[in-house]
């Protein structure tokens, strides 16, 4: 017989994890990013020399935080994935 109450559960759960692992890794990225140079704001990068749309014009954040933000981004994921495995490989 089926237990569709754990099954319901251990769904939610792993819903929300994999929600929560791709939000984690996106800030990473966000992060990363912030340690590339701007771009030069009076430089138009398109054919028609319009400026593109959503291009930043400085860096929203300094480099050094940039890096901290994405090393505890990746560690919470790492942890994530770790835990995960130990519930898989060590549960009775």
């Amino acid at each position: 017989m089926i237990n569709w109450g754990a099954l319901g559960a251990v769904s939610l759960v792993s819903l929300a994890a994999g929600v929560v692992i791709v939000v984690l890794v996106a800030l990473a990225l966000v992060g990363l990013s912030a340690r590339e140079p701007a771009a030069d704001a009076g430089a138009a990068d398109t054919a028609d020399g319009t400026e593109p749309v959503g291009r930043a014009t400085g860096p929203v954040m300094s480099a050094a935080a940039g890096t901290a933000l994405a090393a505890v981004c990746l560690l919470a994921v790492a942890a994530i994935v770790v835990y995960g495995l130990a519930l898989v490989i060590f549960h009775h």
